[in-house]
C-alpha cells in the first residue's frame, strides 16, 4: 500500500514542482479501498516523521513542528473525503528542512480558506488552518487527467 523511495538529486519534487533536492526522501500511500483514511493517513505520517528523525521531538518547538505537519495530513485528507469523492493518495516528501504534503484527488473543485474567517463559525476552518500553518501551499492540475493534487510545505522546528 506505501512505498518509500528516495529521490535522486536533479530530479524533479513530486508533483511537478519546481527545483530539486538531494537526498530529499519520498513516501506515498495509496487510498485504494481503504477505509479510515484520516487515522491512517496520520499513522503513516506519523511513521515517516519517525523515519525522519522529527520524532521523538527534543522539545517543545520540535513536538509542535511534527504535530503540525500530522494536522496539516489531517486537514488536507478530511478535505478530500469531503469535497472531492476522496484521496486518492497522500505523498510526504522530506529534507530535514521543509516537508511537503501532497493529497491527489478526483476533485475538480478549487480549496480556499473561508473568508471572512470567523473563529466561532463551525465547519470549513481546514483550509485556514493549512495557510496558517504552511510556508505555502497550492494546487496542481495536470492537464487531460481527472483530478488534483493539493499540497502544502511546512518547515521544521530549529534544532
Amino acid at each position: 500500500m506505501s512505498t518509500t523511495r528516495p529521490v535522486p538529486p536533479g530530479s524533479p519534487e513530486p508533483s511537478g514542482a519546481s527545483g530539486a533536492t538531494a537526498g530529499r526522501q519520498v513516501r506515498s500511500l495509496n487510498f485504494d479501498g481503504a477505509s479510515g483514511v484520516v487515522p491512517l493517513a496520520r499513522d503513516f505520517a506519523r511513521q515517516a516523521l519517525y523515519a525522519w528523525g522529527w520524532l521523538p521531538a527534543d522539545g517543545a518547538d520540535q513536538r509542535a513542528a511534527a504535530e503540525d505537519v500530522l494536522l496539516v495530513v489531517s486537514e488536507l485528507v478530511t478535505n478530500a473525503c469531503l469535497h472531492a469523492e476522496g484521496p486518492q493518495e497522500m505523498r510526504l516528501a522530506c529534507d530535514n528542512k521543509v516537508i511537503r504534503v501532497e493529497v491527489a484527488d478526483h476533485g475538480t473543485g478549487q480549496p480556499s480558506p473561508r473568508t471572512p474567517h470567523r473563529a466561532g463559525r463551525p465547519g470549513g476552518h481546514g483550509m485556514f488552518i493549512v495557510q496558517r500553518l504552511c510556508l505555502d501551499w497550492g494546487v496542481v492540475r495536470t492537464p487531460g487527467v481527472a483530478g488534483k493534487t493539493v499540497w502544502a510545505e511546512l518547515g521544521a522546528a530549529p534544532a
